[in-house]
């Protein structure tokens, strides 16, 4: 049996975006039981030359949707990047989900030799779909992910490898 475009990304992406929801609720309630103002943590960094919270998870929902229409051919959903409370992280989120969950298998699958073009940070990459999923995509996807943990845990937030990885 082969791994599909789809199963590598939109699964790996619903599940995650469900865990980073989870911390999120923890880091609420963390904050309200401890009268911490949640912009605290939103804001909180693990060095200073580092991005807060709030866009670590901004960048991973925005991992998720693109990477999920690129590999698909459709248009990247465009978001405001306005979010400054919990509730507010978790709507993007729910809104991630409800996208990556609409693109279909047959949108995905055969698109490892897509051609992918992109800017970042005024630098143009060019890659074919599996290189684009694999190499890019999902190490900048967890790689936000993980910080975002890292942040919450390091601020004091009581959680743990489950909650980030998800029950089996």
């Amino acid at each position: 049996m082969t791994l599909s475009m789809y199963q590598a990304s939109v699964p790996v992406f619903v599940r995650m975006l469900g865990n980073l929801s989870g911390l999120l609720d923890k880091a609420a309630a963390y904050a309200e039981a401890r009268k911490i103002d949640p912009a605290v943590l939103l804001n909180a960094r693990l060095y200073p030359d580092m991005l807060p919270l709030a866009k670590q998870i901004q960048i991973a929902a925005d991992f998720a949707k693109a990477t999920s229409a690129r590999l698909a051919g459709i248009d990247v959903p465009k978001y405001e990047d306005n979010e400054t409370s919990f509730a507010e992280f978790k709507a993007r989120i729910d809104k991630t989900l409800a996208f990556v969950k609409s693109v279909q298998l047959a949108q995905i699958d055969g698109s490892e030799n897509r051609d992918i073009n992109i800017t970042v940070a005024g630098n143009p990459m060019s890659f074919k779909g599996m290189a684009y999923l694999l190499h890019f995509a999902l190490p900048n996807f967890y790689f936000h992910l993980t910080t975002a943990y890292d942040i919450l845990r390091h601020n004091g937030v009581e959680i743990g490898k489950r909650d980030f990885i998800g029950a089996p």
